[in-house]
């Protein structure tokens, strides 16, 4: 892996060598054994902390190993899994360590709950500095810890969809993960940066990257459809869609666990546990602006609207002069 660093790293060059398998084309074969490391990516708001809290949760309890990373600066990701309580991140921890001249050390930002390892990256206070290079330090303090002689069947990074900065991006550019999961609901805006995640993986994967899409998970499910239809579009499989019902809204916000065999969900996360683990993944094929709008009733996004150019004469308004003509008009001889 190549981070946007001045030199070179093992740790680059290690991260570069695990996901370095190319992965994005469909593949008959059953996933190897070795860790898997999956990015989870999605509109801000649109539940990638509350999929993933419970996803983690129902892998550990089916009997795997899993580390949650949360690389989202709000440090959400975790807040489900540990009822509410906040997590240390490890830019903060990193920060008062060396302030006081010590070490960080894994018990200091790792921490664990029903069979779960979960941490988070953190991130600066707005306007204080950039999220992208909070990802970039907290993931060279984690190869301080070990993180490549740590034993985990998956490792799933939870990161912002709709954030430019490269610092998100840098699972999708420099191959850090072996595929994405895209989370979305049926909105527009939420499809929209599905949509964007995908020409991210499209344009890395010209470059010659080898993350592909492994599927998309619908949250707060509706049952209008635009999201399956996009799947659809886009050629991505579903890999589960989670219906927008009362009884899971009331739970997640009172940072219950639901990923588990003891509710009534739990069916609904161990088929979801289940397709990740087995989804290959895949070069999606990203709509353009058009495209993703005819997905929806055009009424109800302004889709038929028609552009109309302005002209030199709109934009001066009251200044408005006429223009003498340099045309030059003969008379009819």
């Amino acid at each position: 892996m190549t981070l946007d660093v001045p030199n070179l790293t093992e740790f680059d060059q290690r991260l570069r060598d695990e996901a370095h398998e190319d992965l994005a084309d469909i593949i008959a074969e059953e996933p190897t054994s070795k860790t898997q490391i999956i990015a989870i990516y999605g509109k801000g708001g649109i539940g990638k902390s509350f999929t993933l809290a419970n996803l983690s949760h129902m892998m550990a309890e089916q009997g795997k190993r899993v580390l949650l990373i949360g690389c989202d600066p709000k440090s959400d990701t975790t807040s489900l899994l540990f009822g509410g309580k906040a997590c240390p991140t490890i830019i903060e921890t990193s920060s008062k360590k060396k302030l006081a001249g010590e070490e960080v050390k894994i018990g200091d930002v790792c921490f664990k709950r029903g069979g779960v390892f979960a941490m988070e990256l953190g991130g600066p206070e707005v306007g204080r500095g950039c999220g992208g290079r909070g990802i970039i330090h907290g993931f060279e303090l984690l190869e301080k810890l070990g993180f490549h002689d740590w034993d985990f069947d998956y490792v799933l990074l939870d990161f912002l969809g709709d954030v430019v900065c490269g610092g998100f991006g840098l699972p999708i550019a420099r191959d850090m993960a072996q595929k994405v999961i895209l989370v979305a609901s049926n909105d527009l805006q939420s499809l929209y940066v599905a949509n964007n995640v995908c020409s991210a993986v499209e344009y890395f994967r010209k470059l010659g990257g080898n993350v592909g899409v492994a599927g998309l998970v619908i949250n707060k499910d509706d049952g209008t459809g635009e999201a399956a239809a996009f799947a659809e579009a886009v050629d991505i499989p579903i890999l589960a869609a989670i219906p927008q019902d009362d009884d899971l809204r009331k739970k997640s916000a009172n940072y219950q666990i639901v990923g588990t065999m003891d509710s009534q969900w739990g069916s609904l996360f161990a088929s979801l546990g289940d397709e990740v683990a087995a989804a290959p993944p895949v070069r999606p094929a990203p709509l353009d602006q058009d495209g993703l709008l005819g997905l929806f009733d055009a009424s109800e996004t302004g889709g038929d609207v028609v552009l109309e150019p302005a002209t030199d004469a709109d934009m001066r308004g009251k200044n408005a002069k006429p223009q003498e003509s340099l045309e030059v008009v003969y008379d009819d001889v």
